[in-house]
């Protein structure tokens, strides 16, 4: 059979592991001979049609900032989001489809045919963010066959490979992303409870904030500024990046810096970046204690603590941690490379519930005691319109239908009625959150149901809810009496399904459903 397949599209590097014969994972090197490949892009200006992806990409933005790419991945699901490039307007699908298409190919050359691929993705992604990942492995010939949350990957590793057991808290704080996930591992059995995370929070949001004390420092030492053009600041970005690195070893780093008054020696402490990021690390903390709250647990409760993510090597990272637990945080495992291994694993227990038959007896063997059950990351709901009952008026509401942390797979119905005499059509909208306002949760896909003419007011529609264990989430909207069925899954253009009329109306204006 062809490869079993991981893959971690971060922010700043990608991996790619496969199974080997005995079900161990294992990353490929790409053609340059590295284990992790820049997640950037380069357009060459003097070759074109020639698309650099990798350590190429990073040397190259420095000769022309505008025809490069980096950190794509905090664009993902965003619509509106267009990198013009010769005329041609690349979406970040695409673009990241680039970066798997690299990764893809560099590993055929050496272990053949790659179609079934895992993709892991922070927990705290949206579906929306879910379904522009899978999109992206699609478009470059992938078969994805599922998505996997990042922690959940890595603490698979984790528990593959080491003495992990009890009530695990997996941070995860990678170069543009953070996840906390709490799981019960057992073993080889692993059941997640709950996470929580922020997808624009990771080492990209460090470097800034060293890029931001060298400014200060050219400011302060020649009354100048320091950047002047976008290359420029491409590579004093990658100059920022290397002192972060460097004050993870040793508590000084110093750097020449070269800008329009002429040069200068910096001198950057420890104690200067993590005053200057200590804010997000208390957006880190205060996510910890959320979930912690979530799963009715202290921090005592906890067993262990797991890294994940290279901006896990910080000190101030680890000194916090084992402050608040009151143990040294584990690290046993290359904090870079676990979540690709570990969505190699999630990618063959996939292929082996599925498509048992396929799977060869070395791998299955490597397999069969792993069990896992993840849970939903996020609630999911529709907007309807009851009557509230201290004021006796009809309110719009987001009502709940699949409840964040429930295990997968699941599936939950309710039934909602319609409102009006006559009603033509039902105006359907599926929300990911947790609050009840409309206003305070997203509107991740918008439907329209058609309804038999001449209908009564106040007849049952069902709406049921489901999600596998790939990931993947399908709703359906029944009109029970006529059985005309309605089914949707999740697309990226939340406005693609909408009503002929035009633009979708406000939710309160929609001739919607009530709930009783």
């Amino acid at each position: 059979m062809a490869n079993i397949v991981g893959i971690d599209l971060g922010t700043t590097f990608s991996a790619l592991a496969v199974l080997n014969a005995i079900g161990r994972p294992e990353i490929i090197p790409n053609c340059e001979g590295e284990r992790l490949t820049p997640s950037a892009i380069f357009f060459d200006e003097d070759n074109p049609g020639v698309i650099r992806v990798g350590i190429e990409a990073v040397n190259s933005r420095h000769l022309n900032a505008q025809r490069s790419v980096r950190w794509i991945k905090r664009h993902m699901g965003q619509t509106d989001y267009l990198k013009e490039i010769d005329g041609k307007k690349w979406t970040a699908v695409e673009l990241s489809g680039l970066i798997l298409k690299k990764l893809k190919q560099d590993c055929s050359r050496e272990h053949g045919e790659i179609h079934d691929a895992v993709i892991s993705v922070p927990a705290h992604f949206d579906e929306i963010r879910r379904k522009a990942t899978m999109d992206a492995g699609t478009s470059i010939g992938l078969n994805v066959i599922g998505i996997v949350n990042e922690p959940v990957a890595a603490a698979l590793y984790y528990a593959t490979t080491r003495d992990v057991s009890g009530k695990v808290l997996v941070y995860d704080l990678g170069g543009g992303t953070f996840d906390v996930t709490i799981m019960n591992v057992q073993g080889h059995q692993m059941d997640i409870i709950c996470s929580q995370g922020d997808h624009a929070l990771g080492g990209v949001d460090f470097d800034a904030k060293v890029l931001e004390i060298l400014e200060r420092m050219y400011k302060e030492a020649l009354n100048a500024e320091l950047i002047s053009c976008d290359e420029d600041r491409a590579k004093y970005e990658d100059e920022a990046e290397d002192i972060k690195k460097a004050l993870s070893r040793r508590a000084l780093a110093k750097k020449m810096l070269y800008g329009s008054a002429g040069s200068m020696r910096a001198k950057v402490t420890r104690e200067m970046f993590e005053d200057a990021i200590s804010a997000h690390l208390a957006r880190t903390d205060i996510l910890v204690e959320v979930a912690l709250d979530e799963a009715g647990l202290k921090p005592t409760d906890i067993d262990k603590v797991l890294l994940v993510g290279g901006s896990t090597r910080i000190p101030a990272v680890q000194d916090r941690l084992k402050k608040m637990f009151g143990t040294e945080p584990e690290n046993a495992v290359n904090v870079d490379e676990c979540v690709a291994l570990g969505a190699a694993l999630h990618a063959g227990l996939t292929v082996l519930r599925e498509h048992p038959d396929s799977v060869p007896a070395g791998i299955a063997g490597g397999l069969r005691d792993i069990q896992l059950v993840d849970v939903c990351n996020h609630s999911y709901g529709t907007i309807c319109a009851p009557i509230d009952k201290r004021t006796g008026r009809r309110i719009v509401e987001n009502r709940i239908i699949l409840k964040k942390n429930t295990p997968l797979p699941c599936e939950a119905s309710q039934i909602f009625y319609t409102l009006s005499e006559g009603q033509a059509a039902v105006e359907v909208t599926v929300t990911q959150g947790e609050d009840t306002a409309p206003e305070y949760v997203n509107k991740i896909a918008t439907n329209r149901l058609e309804l038999p003419p001449e209908r009564q007011a106040e007849r049952p529609i069902k709406v049921t809810y489901s999600y596998d264990l790939n990931q993947r989430m399908h709703c359906s909207f029944e009109d029970v009496e006529s059985k005309r069925l309605l089914e949707v899954d999740l697309c990226l253009d939340q406005k693609a399904q909408a009503p002929e009329s035009g633009e979708p109306q406000e939710a309160g204006q929609l001739d919607s459903f009530k709930v009783q």
